[in-house]
């Protein structure tokens, strides 16, 4: 199981918007820094807007960020977009052999520990804002220029 990659589409956008605030900051001038076409970018911004995270123009007016960096986590965005299937990290097989005793235990068995492993992912993501993220971008972008 992998999370989707709409949460890094929806980090990328969200920091294009924090660390560009002047920008104008359309779903194709955000694509081409994606990469991606612009659809992708309106599907995530949508997300993220149904969220409370993004406010949206209509026609080519943009989007802006709805509250400050500092107060969007990374869990925000991660949950806004729906990284995961059915909220779960890890999926499991599906008809394990019941009759033979792994099959018919694994599944109870591996639960809790997947389970703290995405509430430890889970505790990271909320740790981290978009401000902290974007502090560390403008660092990377400053090093390259000099």
């Amino acid at each position: 199981m992998k999370i989707s990659s709409r949460f890094s589409v929806a980090v990328h956008i969200l920091s294009l918007l924090s660390l560009e605030p002047n920008a104008h900051h359309t779903s194709e001038w955000m694509a081409g820094s994606v990469n991606t076409n612009p659809v992708i970018i309106r599907r995530v911004t949508s997300q993220l807007k149904k969220a409370g995270l993004v406010a949206v123009r209509s026609g080519t007016g943009g989007a802006t960020l709805m509250k400050p960096a500092e107060q969007i986590s990374l869990l925000d965005v991660y949950r806004a977009v729906e990284a995961v299937e059915e909220g779960e990290l890890f999926g499991f097989h599906e008809h394990p052999n019941p009759q033979c005793p792994v099959g018919a235990n694994i599944e109870s068995v591996l639960q809790l520990v997947m389970l703290r492993a995405q509430t430890a992912m889970e505790q990271v993501l909320g740790e981290i804002t978009l401000d902290q993220l974007s502090a560390e971008l403008k660092h990377k972008i400053d090093e390259k220029m000099c």
